[in-house]
């Protein structure tokens, strides 16, 4: 993460810890009136934590901010969107985490991925295997950013936010661990699709690509593009580069099958991963 956001995400938090001691609330109790967890007030407040429109909205009625007040933490939080990291600030992350940051932000997320699954979709199974996979990954390493991702994944379900994936059908054939893994992941998949705030598109493999993909990419608002490359990941926010993207992620989108269409192709390969379930050996 940038130090320029990790800054404004510090002065928000701030502004917010002293509003709540103005009103004489402990942590707990802003979180009960605000219908949040206890957790996700230290964590903005302590600038660990972008909040969405959601939640500060009901923070701000559960200190009863007056308009100028509530305007100004508003501000806030479009100082710390705003500063997206670039590329130099993202260097050294642990991989697959850029692209959770970015998404964090973001109310509208287009995905495209031609080999691994979208970070917002992975079992915590799955999510594991994807950071082992990263030169120099610990034990330790690899579960503060599995548990991260799958906190992450509560952006799915808060109102005002649109995800749209489009995967290859190879994504649902490029498998780690075991069959049973898969089996719980693509489960998954049936329960994400079903969300009123999520589209989930799959290109059949009987079905030509408009154009061959290179690489996965995630179209964060129409600022901003993570780039997912073998090495790792980077965030444009060059103008030209997102057009490019939006245009191939449209190219993409038109080719994918949805709906009733994908939940058959999600249910067939289900079916040939049991046939293989009894034939693998882990």
């Amino acid at each position: 993460m940038g130090s320029e956001r990790r800054e404004r995400m510090r002065v928000l938090g701030a502004r917010l810890r002293v509003l709540r001691a103005e009103a004489g609330l402990t942590g707990a109790a802003l979180a009960q009136r605000a219908g949040v967890g206890q957790p996700t007030v230290s964590k903005v407040e302590t600038g660990r934590m972008v909040p969405s429109v959601d939640v500060l909205d009901r923070l701000c009625r559960a200190l009863n901010l007056d308009e100028p007040a509530a305007r100004e933490v508003h501000d806030l939080l479009v100082a710390v969107e705003s500063a997206i990291a670039t590329d130099s600030e993202t260097a050294g992350l642990p991989a697959g985490l850029v692209v959770d940051d970015a998404v964090r932000v973001a109310r509208s997320v287009r995905s495209f991925q031609c080999v691994v699954l979208p970070s917002l979709l992975q079992s915590a199974e799955y999510a594991r295997h994807v950071f082992e996979s990263a030169p120099d990954s610990t034990p330790e390493v690899v579960g503060r950013a599995v548990a991260a991702r799958v906190e992450r994944q509560s952006l799915l379900y808060e109102p005002g936010r649109e995800s749209v994936f489009v995967l290859t059908e190879a994504v649902l054939r490029t498998w780690p661990g075991t069959p049973a893994l898969m089996l719980a992941q693509l489960d998954r998949l049936l329960a994400v699709e079903s969300l009123s705030t999520v589209r989930l598109g799959v290109i059949p493999w009987r079905r030509p690509v408009p154009l061959l993909p290179r690489h996965g990419f995630t179209l964060c608002d129409q600022q901003a593009v993570v780039i997912e490359v073998f090495t790792g990941e980077r965030v444009s926010v060059d103008s030209a580069e997102v057009a490019v993207y939006e245009e191939t992620f449209d190219r993409f989108h038109a080719a994918a099958v949805f709906g009733d269409e994908a939940r058959e192709l999600l249910l067939r390969v289900m079916k040939e991963f049991r046939e293989l379930r009894d034939t693998v050996t882990p």
